[in-house]
């Protein structure tokens, strides 16, 4: 079966998030969405995820899942949001609880934050799948990025968060607490060995050196052949190249409020004793 795709693209953060419609009901999985959030301000805004429920409606959609591929370090989720304006259940991989004991403590988020996933409602295991109407959809664990990235393998789409980039962009770094250059490798070898055909929709991109438009799908077959990371590179080779990138990329813009957020499936820190919601800067944790 082939999910119809729909693709949102948010330019400040580079972000792609998918509607993902299952094209035999009006039944549909909302992937990847995005709270906008201006550093500078402290100020949220609902324009990214408003487009995407207006898609919704306008087509008279049934949001079944609000997924997360895994908990992202360049742009808040708006799950929550969605949640409360077209409904769906929110989903992640069950090693968020890694996740969030390790960010737990670098934000000193105390005893009240829990670290079990019970902020999620669903906690996705590798081989468990899921239904949007008549369509299936499957999980594969994909770490290497974080320790909790999945990828959703919905018919011949496989929705590979920051694991892989278009096939001219390469692959995602590997130096966050809990990322391994190693995994990295073994978990892209899982989604290479999909049928050449698959369709693969990335959660980024930058516009490689020479391309002028942004771009989120290939297949497979063409990540095999040339991914600029990957095409006839050995694990160990890949490794050593990973690696050296990784020691001179800066940290994203947006982490600190992003991680903080998103560990707590898209909802913010609770509002202290002014009634007021505060984000906290870990000076020299990251």
């Amino acid at each position: 079966m082939s999910p119809e795709v729909k693709a949102f693209f948010d330019e400040a953060t580079n972000t792609v998030t998918y509607v993902v419609r299952d094209p035999t009901s009006r039944k549909c999985a909302v992937v990847d969405s995005v709270l906008d959030f201006d550093y500078a301000s402290g100020r949220t805004d609902t324009r990214s995820a408003d487009a995407v429920i207006a898609h919704v409606r306008a087509e008279g959609l049934e949001v079944e899942w609000l997924l997360e591929t895994h908990v992202h370090a360049d742009h808040l989720s708006a799950a929550p949001y969605i949640q409360a304006q077209v409904g769906g259940k929110i989903g992640i991989g069950e090693r968020i609880t890694v996740v969030q004991d390790v960010f737990g403590k670098i934000f000193n988020a105390g005893t009240e934050f829990q670290r079990d996933g019970s902020q999620f409602d669903r906690l996705f295991l590798e081989g468990d799948s899921f239904m949007i109407g008549q369509m299936r959809g499957d999980v594969l664990h994909t770490p290497g990025h974080t320790p909790a990235c999945l990828t959703y393998v919905i018919g011949d789409a496989a929705f590979v968060g920051d694991t892989l980039f278009q096939p001219d962009y390469g692959t995602a770094r590997c130096d966050f607490p809990g990322g391994s250059a190693a995994t990295l490798w073994e978990s892209m070898q899982k989604i290479l060995a999909l049928p050449d055909a698959t369709r693969i929709f990335t959660c980024h991109d930058y516009k490689a050196p020479g391309r002028d438009s942004y771009a989120w799908e290939s297949t497979v077959g063409e990540q095999k052949r040339r991914n600029v990371h990957v095409a006839g590179r050995s694990k160990e080779e890949f490794v050593a190249m990973r690696e050296a990138r990784d020691a001179r990329l800066g940290m994203p813009r947006l982490i600190v409020p992003s991680l903080q957020v998103n560990m707590r499936a898209g909802q913010m820190p609770p509002a202290e004793d002014n009634g007021t919601v505060y984000l906290k800067v870990p000076v020299n944790r990251l």
